[in-house]
């Protein structure tokens, strides 16, 4: 472990690995990833500053500061003169104002009071404001302006063309939107737009400029605030800072006489408050790192700020957006086959050339938002505007980033903004001393069964940090788009627990439907599409909402992308019956129930089966069996044939049917053994008994690639699969042709059959029957050759197939298509069969129509007889065009 110092104490860091373009510093090697320890240094004189209260501008970049009519010095009085406000105006509310003003700037920017929306339809209650009311003027002077902006709301009526069903509850959706057309107004009014208002960490938080430091808190339930940590020896009466009437809490540090930072680099901070919950120390709720010192329990925030030297410069554009997204679900921390927590640096030497080897063209990051409880899986978030210490610096994360993009991988984040951790001391979690802060009062605002806070969607400081923090990733971090966790939890109070989700419109638009947070998800993709055009949303709803991929102007959620999240729950229910009791019909229905014209991310399995009390896939399959028999120097045992032959088309035909995405998490491509068990100790509980835990240990929570790539084990033929099934969709783009048809799902036979683009799968998932001259419909004439066959030997398969052979179509209707093929399916296989775009040949018209059921034990027939035959007759066909 290497460590590095802040103010006497040694704090856990990734060695910095990164390189800025201009200047490179001297390291030293480890692996090949390592670099010299950081040393933040630190001043002792800070508390000779003079400290001046409510004085700062937003500009980051301003050379003068405004100065109010009083001057705090140390255990001095918190007030301060009153804002400037238009004469007959009234003033915002505590949630809107964001810093006391006591000039009047020539282009002033203005907030005023916007009243908490009502979640309820029909509700007309909210208050417009008219010019009458009064609005606080505030300063404006950042000159550096963006120049890309979010277009305007459209009308928003195409829904009803695109579901006419949903005409039935227009009063509902006509409501919502207009709630998102008032939100977007209000926005462009009192805050410049939404991509100025996005822009939240720049108005809080720690906010650098050439004459000091900014520093500004939302809190409006303390009643005295101080600004403290290693540069001023933790003294609660050197910084005091000043309140305004709404609740902002506001002080400027000066620079220090030499022109130095008041504030060193690497600095631990935190804002001492006296609240209605007592004296509370709390870290920044705009921190950007934070860090937990070996043997204590509490987070400290750093004060983030290198020299532009160690800065880490990105050097390589991002991806395009892919038409089709084949997503490698990670976590950084596990990623390493030793039992220990892995970190940026070598996920980006080590998994960031696996996973494009592998044939993906996107990494889903978890767990990036730093979150003091390791074991949640980084769902239960802290700091929301930090990348997780444990993993490295904030610059180690660019520079893995940089490196998925020089790779062509885009990079996405999976992003929590459906529920924040119940830890007062680190997170945002009674940060004022109130439960109403960020969060919903009372029971509203806690998640019974996640244990965790729920966020107020319609509070406008919520929205603020909420749009803010997923601006931020994208412009600092240059991340390519987000997995939205929980989205079903947002958007309905009961948050789908004990709902059964029918498809009835009535559990979609109704009275448990949180309108604003639907409007909050309206506006955070309204932000994402419309200032980063190439970056990708995805939305994990079990819920089915419709409209959720419908564009917002035409009135729809906005989301790129769902998650298919009925496909891994329907794997799990079929893998507890027999074979025997797998229905084609109910599999086929599972893997195509999805929206007309919304896209849809497939999976075979979540990361949640992986996890201790679970089982994936593979351990569902085969389960005690992988421990002893999975080298190919032993025999296997049928429970490790079935397991490999149907790990292998569960996977396949996941992606070939299920949407028009896909997404593994990492180690499943391989059918990773056991489960993952984050460390953890003993847990002694209220009535005396004791949850046992497991020492501590890291063992369970690694990845262990090594089983991959032995080439002696069968875990290698399915990870060669896993790159055969993604350079087949390279090479053909299937899950994002427009051409689908099922033709065949035969429950007697146990058979598959359907077309994706020039492409004809078929999947015979029999226990015990092969079939020979098995005849398949197909939409297009001509020659037909397999390009994918689960049973190679490649991959851990009995070789039945010949590849070299060629299948020729014959004319006439089979299964409503206009052509068939003769071929051979083996038992619990799947084969895909190319059509040949060369010079096609017909076979004769008539042709027999029945099967041959083979015995597995007998010498297989030629495969390419029937065809062959065919193809002595010359008859030319053209092609047909899906």
């Amino acid at each position: 472990m290497v460590y590095y110092t802040i103010s006497g104490i040694r704090l856990p860091c990734v060695p910095s690995v990164h390189h800025n373009s201009s200047s490179h510093r001297n390291s030293s090697s480890v692996a090949g990833n390592a670099s010299t320890a950081l040393s933040f240094p630190l001043k002792k004189h800070s508390l000779s500053r003079k400290i001046v209260a409510g004085s700062s501008s937003y500009d980051s970049e301003a050379s003068t500061t405004a100065t109010s009519g009083k001057v705090l010095v140390p255990g001095g009085d918190s007030s301060f003169t009153t804002n400037v406000l238009v004469p007959g105006a009234k003033p915002p509310s505590s949630t809107d104002q964001l810093e006391t003003s006591d000039i009047v700037s020539e282009d002033p920017k203005v907030l005023r009071e916007v009243p908490e929306s009502s979640s309820m339809v029909g509700d007309t209650s909210t208050e417009v404001l008219d010019e009458q009311e009064k609005i606080a003027v505030l300063p404006d002077t950042r000159e550096k302006t963006d120049k890309r902006t979010v277009p305007p709301p459209g009308a928003g009526q195409r829904i009803y063309d695109i579901d006419p069903i949903l005409s039935s509850f227009r009063q509902h959706l006509d409501y919502r939107y207009s709630q998102y057309k008032r939100m977007r107004a209000d926005i462009d009014k009192f805050e410049g737009g939404l991509e100025k208002f996005s822009r939240g960490y720049e108005k809080f938080g720690f906010i650098r400029s050439e004459t000091g430091i900014t520093y500004r808190e939302w809190a409006p339930g303390a009643t005295r605030a101080a600004l403290i940590g290693d540069f001023n020896n933790w003294n609660p009466n050197a910084d005091v800072m000043a309140r305004d009437e709404f609740g902002v809490w506001e002080i400027f540090l000066p620079n220090n006489a030499d022109g130095s930072s008041p504030i060193p680099h690497g600095s631990r901070v935190k804002i001492r408050m006296d609240t209605p919950s007592g004296l509370k120390d709390s870290i920044p709720a705009w921190i950007k790192f934070a860090v937990q010192a070996p043997g204590e329990i509490p987070y400290n925030g750093i004060y983030y700020d290198p020299p532009e030297e160690e800065k880490y410069v990105f050097k390589h554009p991002q991806p395009k957006k892919p038409k089709s997204l084949r997503i490698y679900e990670s976590h950084v921390g596990m990623s390493s086959t030793e039992p220990k927590i892995n970190t940026y640096a070598n996920f980006r030497d080590e998994m960031l050339p696996r996973i494009k080897k592998l044939g993906y063209n996107a990494v889903q990051i978890m767990a990036i938002q730093e979150h003091s409880y390791y074991a949640s899986f980084g769902y239960h978030v802290t700091n929301f505007f930090a990348p997780s210490s444990r993993f490295g610096t904030p610059d180690d994360l660019k520079s893995l980033i940089d490196k998925a993009h020089e790779l062509g991988l885009l990079v996405l984040m999976d992003i929590v903004h459906s529920h924040a951790s119940n830890n007062t001391l680190d997170g945002l979690n009674m940060f004022d001393g109130t439960d109403s802060h960020y969060f919903h009062s009372g029971s509203r605002g806690h998640h019974w069964m996640w244990d965790s806070r729920l966020f107020n969607y319609g509070s406008w400081e919520v929205v603020r940090y909420l749009l803010s923090n997923a601006r931020w990733w994208l412009d600092e971090f240059k991340f390519d788009g987000f997995r939205f966790d929980g989205v079903t939890s947002m958007m309905y109070t009961h948050h789908g627990l004990q709902m059964t989700f029918t498809g009835n419109y009535n559990e979609y638009f109704g009275f448990a439907t949180d309108v604003d947070a639907v409007v909050y998800l309206m506006l955070v993709n309204d932000m994402i599409h419309g200032l980063f055009p190439e970056a990708v949303s995805i939305g994990e709803d079990v819920s089915g909402m419709p409209t959720f991929c419908v564009p917002i102007q035409d009135g729809g959620v906005g989301f790129d992308y769902r998650l298919h999240m009925a496909i891994a729950d329907k794997w799990i229910e079929l893998l507890q019956k027999r074979d025997e009791d797998w229905r084609m019909g109910d599999i086929i229905h599972t893997l195509t129930n999805r929206r007309w014209l919304e896209k849809c991310i497939s999976y075979a399995e979540s990361h949640d089966q992986a996890l201790v009390g679970d089982k994936t896939i593979a351990f569902w399959l085969m389960d005690k069996d992988m421990y002893d028999f999975m080298a190919l120097d032993r025999p296997a045992t049928p429970l490790i044939d079935r397991g490999i032959a149907l790990h292998k088309m569960i996977r396949l035909i996941t992606m070939a049917l299920g949407g028009e995405g896909y997404l593994n998490f990492m180690g499943n491509e391989f059918g990773h053994p056991e489960w993952i068990d984050f460390p953890r100790g003993d847990q002694h509980l209220p009535n005396g008994k004791v949850v046992p835990g497991n020492n501590n240990s890291f063992d369970k929570c690694r990845r262990r690639f090594d089983l991959g790539d032995a080439e002696y084990l069968r875990y290698h033929g399915l990870q060669e699969f896993d790159r055969a099934m993604h350079h087949l969709e390279g090479t053909y783009g299937f899950m994002t042709d427009i051409h689908q048809y099922i033709s065949r799902k035969d429950e007697g036979d146990r058979v598959i059959v359907f077309e994706r683009g020039n492409l004809v799968f078929v999947f015979n998932f029999h226990w015990n029957n092969s079939y020979s001259d098995y005849r398949i419909g197909c939409h297009k004439s001509g020659k037909y050759k397999i390009v994918l066959d689960s049973d190679d030997a490649l991959f851990g398969g009995f070789d039945r197939l010949d590849h070299n052979a060629e299948y020729f179509t014959f004319e006439g209707w089979y299964d409503d298509r206009p052509r068939s093929i003769m071929v051979y399916a083996p038992a619990r296989t799947a084969v895909v069969y190319a059509l040949v775009e060369d010079k096609p040949e017909s076979a004769p018209l008539k042709i027999e129509t029945t099967s041959t059921l083979v015995d597995d034990n007998e010498p297989e027939p030629e495969p390419e007889d029937a065809p062959e035959a065919a193809a002595e007759d010359d008859a030319a066909s053209e092609l047909v065009q899906s």
